[in-house]
Order: structure tokens, then C-alpha cells, then sequence
């Protein structure tokens, strides 16, 4: 997938955060979205999971995990009050936004709309740039997620988001070498 600016989030709630989160709010940081239906089996058994897994993974890495609950069927089965004892019950503890519901009464909701999506779960990288850069309808393999995140996390490092100073690592010697790699100083 080429690299294309991620549309925005059309959102009526937000859930586990103080505030509603924006493309714009969280730029430098590589995000993982991940869209998803409380009653589809998939979801649940193994798309929630595997975003609880990455968000508990790289919780000291600039990356932050973000639900999507997108409904484009059983409407009146999902509702707000739902989401919040399904989020609940499930320890859903990454911020979460409700899709808005489609214009005129598509069934289809706003942001999976915007984003093309074929369904839930769905996964979607957004590098550090606010740039599209992986969606997959379905379940994602977790080591070939792990290392997409990685890429995104590693070009962050070496193209930081505009307005935002990183050191410069060129010319500094490496130091604190071990088994597992060599650290710079």
C-alpha cells in the first residue's frame, strides 16, 4: 500500500480516554487501529485480543492502540450503555471511539465508510506521519504484525513528525553492548 494521508475519524463517543483523540493529537506516534463489532465472534475472540496484546507490548513505545467500534449491523443490539459493560467485562483498556452512524440512513458507518472498509475486525497501521499505511480486513498474523509495527516504529525514530526534535544519533559511538544488541549512548 503506498503511503496516503489517513482520513479523519468521524466519532460521536470516546471511551477509556479524558478526551476524544485526533489524527492531528496523535501525530508522532504510530497507531494501530483497530475496528471492531462487540458482537462479532472474531472480534472477540481473537482481533480485541490481539490489540490488548500490542497495546500491553509496546506500552513504553511511542504507540498507541485505538478501537473503533464500528456497527454496520444489529444497531439496536450495540448502543453506547452495551459498549461500555462489554468494555467492561472484556478489560478493554485502550481508548475506544464510536463510529458515527452513516449519512442518510446508510448502514454504513462514517469512518469505516472514509476508510473502505470490508468489515470487522479490521486492522489499520498509521505511521507517525498520519499516513495510511497497512489495513487487513480480518485476522492478522501476530508475528507479521509485530514486525509492520516495528518498521513504522523504526522510521519514526529516523523521520520524526514535523514541529518534533529528536537527537541525532550520527557520530556517537555505541556503547552498552550485550547479547542483545549494542545501545547508544
Amino acid at each position: 500500500m503506498l503511503p496516503r494521508p489517513a482520513p479523519a475519524w468521524r466519532t460521536t463517543d470516546w471511551l477509556n480516554t479524558p478526551e476524544p483523540l485526533t489524527l492531528e493529537r496523535l501525530r508522532g506516534k504510530v497507531i494501530l487501529l483497530h475496528a471492531f463489532q462487540m458482537l462479532c465472534p472474531g472480534c472477540v475472540a481473537r482481533g480485541i485480543p490481539q490489540a490488548q496484546r500490542v497495546a500491553g507490548l509496546f506500552a513504553d513505545a511511542p504507540l498507541v492502540v485505538v478501537g473503533l467500534h464500528t456497527v454496520f449491523e444489529h444497531h439496536e443490539a450495540m448502543r453506547l450503555e452495551s459498549l461500555k459493560a462489554f468494555l467492561h467485562e472484556y478489560r478493554v483498556g485502550f481508548p475506544v471511539g464510536v463510529d458515527a452512524p452513516g449519512e442518510a440512513g446508510d448502514p454504513i458507518p462514517r469512518t469505516m465508510r472514509a476508510y473502505a472498509m470490508q468489515g470487522t475486525p479490521t486492522t489499520v497501521l498509521i505511521d507517525a506521519q498520519g499516513r495510511l499505511r497497512r489495513q487487513l480486513f480480518g485476522v492478522h498474523d501476530d508475528l507479521q504484525l509485530g514486525a509492520e509495527i516495528q518498521t513504522l516504529l523504526l522510521e519514526a525514530r529516523m523521520e520524526p513528525a514535523a514541529g518534533v526534535q529528536r537527537p541525532s544519533a550520527q557520530g556517537r559511538p555505541a556503547a552498552g553492548c550485550d547479547d542483545n544488541g549494542c545501545a547508544l549512548l
